[in-house]
């Protein structure tokens, strides 16, 4: 029988295994006059479940997520960089349907702001013509990087996100956002503007032009063997 010491061996040379999620739903981005800049997570289908998040940069730059749980909150923590973490409800309303618009209502903590959505990009005519079963593959979304870089500037659709974790934003869909308005601890956001600067939470921004993007999100990063 093999003694301790090979059993040993034999657990530190096996190959980390490579952990992967996804998370099914959209991401809404947009500007608003008075400077803030906010990327609306709503994930129908995640490994926590249903949810809903937001990502929030301030005028002054200052970076915070409202995760609806302390679970979501160390996940998006430790992928993306925030200068403050919030834990409360996040709720997230959608009536309509694309592509006749969409009205959004999301309310979490300080934040109260609706949108409504509007036509198709161009982007989003050609990712809808490409059948799911390839749009959905983080192959895709890398092998369309270079050109979603050139189109979009500031997007990017795979990277190295944090704690050596790797992303894909597998896009299917994208539609204009026409209309918004909103409050922050009831002070007016003011009318809808481009997300400009871009937000800095991870490896890219959102479109400048506000949007909401149906996608697949896949996040793999390397697991140690189990014991």
């Amino acid at each position: 029988m093999p003694s301790r010491l090979s059993a040993r061996l034999g657990t530190l040379v096996r190959p980390r295994e490579t952990t992967r999620w996804q998370f099914r739903g959209a991401i809404a981005g947009l500007g608003t006059a008075e400077g803030t800049r906010l990327v609306i997570g709503h994930w129908p289908r995640s490994p926590f479940g249903p949810f809903s998040d937001v990502m929030v940069e301030r005028p002054d730059g200052h970076r915070m997520l409202l995760a609806p749980s302390p679970d979501v909150a160390e996940f998006v923590s430790s992928t993306y960089r925030f200068d403050e973490i919030v834990i409360l409800p996040v709720t997230v309303s959608i009536c309509g349907h694309p592509p006749s618009g969409q009205r959004w209502q999301v309310e979490a903590g300080p934040l109260r702001v609706r949108f409504l959505t509007g036509s198709r990009t161009a982007a989003g005519w050609a990712l809808a013509a490409i059948p799911p079963v390839v749009a959905e593959r983080p192959a895709f979304a890398a092998a369309v990087d270079p050109v979603a870089r050139l189109v979009m500037r500031g997007v990017r659709t795979v990277g190295s996100a944090g704690n050596d974790r790797r992303e894909w934003y597998a896009a299917t869909d994208v539609h204009r956002i026409v209309l918004a308005e909103g409050t922050w601890a009831d002070t007016p956001l003011g009318q809808l503007r481009d997300v400009h600067p871009p937000v800095r939470f991870g490896f890219g921004s959102t479109p400048r032009r506000p949007v909401v993007t149906r996608l697949v999100t896949t996040v793999a990063w390397s697991a140690p063997p189990p014991a």
